[in-house]
């Protein structure tokens, strides 16, 4: 699991919230990955830390019966994460789930402009959003696949399902990913909540977050091996 918090924030215990939450749904062991962050440490470092417990863990597990997921850069990380390991032609996971991916740190879907100030969470782009993107990737075009995963090659990616709520922030970036996905002929699956802002399918105790969850749950029950 690749915590979120814009690759800047909620490192260390912060860091296993969601894993909690998703091994309560799925009853399966999680490993929260810990990555090292800016300004310590920008870009690539978070994605050569991600491939390195990738590749140790499938010492011991069969790669197909694990999956990888995140939410916000952390649902960005994922993607990223596969880019890299498709890059170096290393075994793949069996799924991914993608929560409202930071999958372009560019100011360009649509819903960065026209959910601004109704996304209680992230609120708006400009800002802290905005500088964090710029301290992770450093010297780099945030154009970077590796950054920003909606421009890379997504041919031959596991099957996905992507989480975001109509008032998103977030909501383009995830829908922009979907689409390439099915472009790609992935299998993908996309889960809107209506009224929800930026990961607040987090919270278990909305009834749609709950059904959210139990369907995220059943997809990767669907597509790991046992």
């Amino acid at each position: 699991m690749f915590m979120g918090g814009a690759y800047v924030l909620f490192g260390g215990l912060a860091a296993t919230s969601e894993a909690i939450l998703i091994a309560h749904y799925t009853g399966a062991e999680t490993v929260s990955i810990d990555y090292r962050m800016p300004p310590d440490a920008p870009f690539p470092a978070a994605v050569d830390d991600s491939v390195a417990v990738w590749k140790d863990l499938i010492k011991t597990h069969n790669p197909r019966s694990m999956a990888l997921f995140g939410t916000s850069a952390g649902g960005g990380l994922t993607l990223a994460t596969v880019l890299k390991l498709k890059e170096l032609g290393a075994p793949l996971p069996g799924a991914l789930m993608a929560g409202t991916p930071w999958a372009d740190l560019t100011q360009t879907g649509d819903t960065e402009w026209t959910n601004e100030f109704i996304d209680n969470v992230l609120v708006k782009y400009p800002g802290d959003l905005g500088a964090s993107a710029r301290l992770y990737a450093g010297s780099h075009d945030l154009k970077e696949p590796l950054l920003s995963p909606v421009y890379g090659e997504l041919s031959g990616f596991p099957p996905t399902v992507l989480i975001s709520g109509t008032r998103d922030l977030f909501l383009s970036d995830t829908v922009r990913v979907h689409q390439k996905l099915l472009q790609a002929g992935v299998e993908a699956q996309l889960l809107v909540l209506e009224g929800q802002s930026h990961a607040q399918y987090l919270d278990a105790e909305v009834p749609e977050s709950q059904t959210a969850l139990k369907e995220v749950a059943q997809f990767l029950d669907r597509h790991l091996s046992r």
